[in-house]
């Protein structure tokens, strides 16, 4: 894994930074999570705040109460998590990075609270790019 990874949102108007290695990788399934980003299950990487910058129009949602989710205020991408449980760790959606293969999970959260039809994508027919659509 790269030294300092990076990412941003989808309009390029917010972009981060980090100089360490994540705490942890993993895919959260609660419903507060699916709602805020618009997925079935979000993944996350938690880095020490410290090791995080953030740049440009972050503005923060306070999604219940201790918690702040943030997100690009031009194009609306989810950006990142902290909370007061958590004191001194933020963090990042994975899919923001700008390769977020180097971030697979190694575990999933809030599994109880799955979606029953999300299962591995290999069980489901797959394309290389969009299909061709119904008529």
């Amino acid at each position: 894994m790269s030294s300092k990874l990076k990412g941003g949102c989808l309009c390029g108007a917010v972009r981060f930074a980090v100089s360490d290695q994540p705490k942890m990788v993993a895919l959260c399934h609660c419903s507060m999570c699916r709602r805020s980003t618009g997925a079935p299950a979000v993944a996350w990487a938690m880095f020490a705040e410290e090791a995080v910058t953030i740049s440009g129009p972050v503005k923060h949602y306070a999604s219940s109460p201790s918690v702040a989710r943030g997100h690009c205020d031009q194009c609306g991408t989810s950006i990142s998590f902290t909370a007061d449980f958590l004191p001194g760790l933020i963090d990042l959606t994975v899919a923001s990075f700008d390769d977020p293969s180097l971030l697979p999970p190694t575990f999933q959260y809030w599994y109880s609270r799955r979606l029953p039809w999300f299962r591995r994508d290999e069980e489901l027919p797959h394309f290389a790019e969009l299909p061709a659509l119904p008529a």
